[in-house]
């Protein structure tokens, strides 16, 4: 008779972005199997409601302001501090700022260039050096990193910043066995802050498949990206059939 695994044999993810949408999603389908270590920012409640949905040994949420150049290393070495090892590192967590192309603003462009490209670098250069052969990283891009949008153009080159980042560390970690790969979701369903009617229907006219892609999509192909042993520096999008 199979044994069930105990919470302490599982491996360890960590998930930032990982108390609503999409980060939500990821964490609850690696709790099926992982030790979860998810962040949140701005989403208190929801994290203290997800850690408290999860088994109690199986979930732990953390504080982290990404914004802050100095919150990545300090939470992997929080992390390592509470488990003691680190498996899967996820980099869900992101920010969008609308801009207006006539008038670039410096301080905007840097803030979520440092919460979409330059915190998700740090957390993979600062886990990687922890983890062991097998050990995989997932960042959460998005479409709009091929696709820019005309209102988000710092956005979108922080994605494709943070895409290059999973090549190139999916080439320098290939030696030591991690792997480095990414999803790009197109336009996701969200119940926490729901698209203008209007915005919602330009993107089901140009999916595919007339649908938009759900958070657990985007968990699943997470999952795929964390199993498929032969499979690193790739770039998953998710969007059912966006512009095709």
């Amino acid at each position: 008779m199979t044994q069930p695994v105990s919470s302490t044999d599982r491996p360890v993810a960590l998930v930032t972005g990982g108390a609503r949408g999409i980060g939500a999603a990821i964490t609850r389908d690696l709790a099926r199997d992982h030790r979860v270590v998810f962040t949140y920012r701005g989403a208190a409640a929801e994290a203290q409601a997800l850690a408290a949905e999860l088994p109690g040994s199986l979930a732990l949420a953390l504080a982290a302001d990404f914004a802050d150049p100095a919150a990545p290393e300090a939470l992997i070495q929080e992390v390592m501090a509470a488990i003691g090892r680190l498996d899967v590192l996820v980099n869900a967590a992101g920010t969008v700022e609308e801009e207006d192309a006539l008038t670039f603003d410096m301080a905007s462009a840097e803030r979520q260039m440092r919460i979409n490209a330059l915190a998700p670098a740090t957390l993979i250069s600062a886990a990687g050096g922890l983890m062991r052969e097998g050990g995989t990283v997932v960042n959460v891009t998005s479409i709009n990193a091929t696709f820019p949008p005309a209102g988000a153009v710092t956005y979108a080159a922080s994605k494709a910043a943070l895409e290059n980042y999973t090549r190139g560390f999916a080439k320098a970690f290939g030696p030591r066995g991690i792997r480095v790969n990414a999803v790009a979701p197109g336009a996701v369903e969200r119940t926490h802050a729901p698209r203008p009617e209007a915005l919602q229907q330009a993107f089901l006219n140009e999916t595919a498949l007339g649908t938009l892609a759900t958070p657990e999509d985007i968990a699943q192909a997470v999952r795929y990206l964390i199993a498929a042993p032969g499979v690193t520096g790739v770039i998953l999008p998710v969007s059912r059939g966006f512009r095709l």
